[in-house]
């Protein structure tokens, strides 16, 4: 039985590609770097549409709110581009938003590492010597 795939989810697939390709090709913007779109949402009225980011390869806590404030600021543009690519009727709003899910999964797996590694030498201590 098939998936159910619904019709905003495949905008939603499409907006993701094309936006990736036009950020990467388009925008000229020295404060957009490496920018990775992890997720779009569209609303069932294709009105809005949450445009999930990441961003790589650059150090210091004010790179993606100045990402992000650009990407914002360049949502028309990038929403007029859109319309051509993709032919649609109606071409969502696009709102940036920064995706945390990354740097937390790559926090959480530090974590895991560390409990592990930690659990290891615990293991190592209790045993006693069995070589008398």
């Amino acid at each position: 039985m098939a998936k159910e795939y619904s019709r905003t989810q495949r905008i939603g697939d499409q907006m993701q590609r094309e936006l990736a390709e036009l950020i990467r090709r388009e925008v000229k913007d020295p404060r957009v770097g490496l920018v990775t779109i992890t997720a779009v949402d569209v609303s069932r009225d294709l009105g809005h549409a949450k445009v999930y980011i990441t961003v790589m390869g650059q150090d210091g806590a004010d790179a993606v709110p100045q990402t992000l404030k650009a990407l914002n600021s360049a949502a028309s543009f990038l929403r007029l581009h859109l319309g051509r690519v993709m032919q649609l009727r109606s071409v969502p709003q696009l709102h940036f938003h920064f995706d945390e899910s990354v740097s937390r999964g790559v926090h959480l797996s530090a974590l895991i590492e560390r409990a592990v590694a930690e659990d290891r030498l615990h293991k190592d201590a209790d045993e006693p010597d069995t070589k008398e």
